[in-house]
């Protein structure tokens, strides 16, 4: 928790997991799809912990060294594993309203 700028959501949390990608396994042994890749996984998990009732927080870690650095060492992972997030997943204390964060200004259409 102290690695990461906003972890200590992770203390009060029921449970916490880092998502992480293997480079070695990455198509082109780069971190550009797999980061989409990863993203993508991270963004269906929030939703299905919604679904469950669950409340969830996404931390990043990459592309930050120190942040990056500092999960490699207290996960003890090996090399080419990049940690990309931390996600806290709980019970949520209170269920806010949901609102709409859509701003039609920020839409273009066919140019800028």
């Amino acid at each position: 928790a102290d690695i990461l700028p906003h972890g200590k959501v992770l203390r009060q949390a029921s449970a916490a997991f880092v998502v992480c990608g293997d480079i070695n396994r990455a198509h082109d042994k780069k971190e550009s799809y797999m980061l989409q890749d990863l993203s993508a996984a991270v963004e269906n998990i929030l939703l299905a912990a919604n679904a469950s009732g669950l409340g969830s927080c996404w931390l990043g870690v990459h592309p930050r060294e120190e942040r990056m650095e500092g999960i490699k060492k207290m996960l003890s992972l090996p090399e080419g594993i990049i940690p990309m997030c931390a996600i806290a997943l709980g019970w949520p204390a209170e269920k806010p309203e949901a609102r709409t964060r859509f701003r039609s200004e920020c839409v273009h259409r066919e140019k800028w």
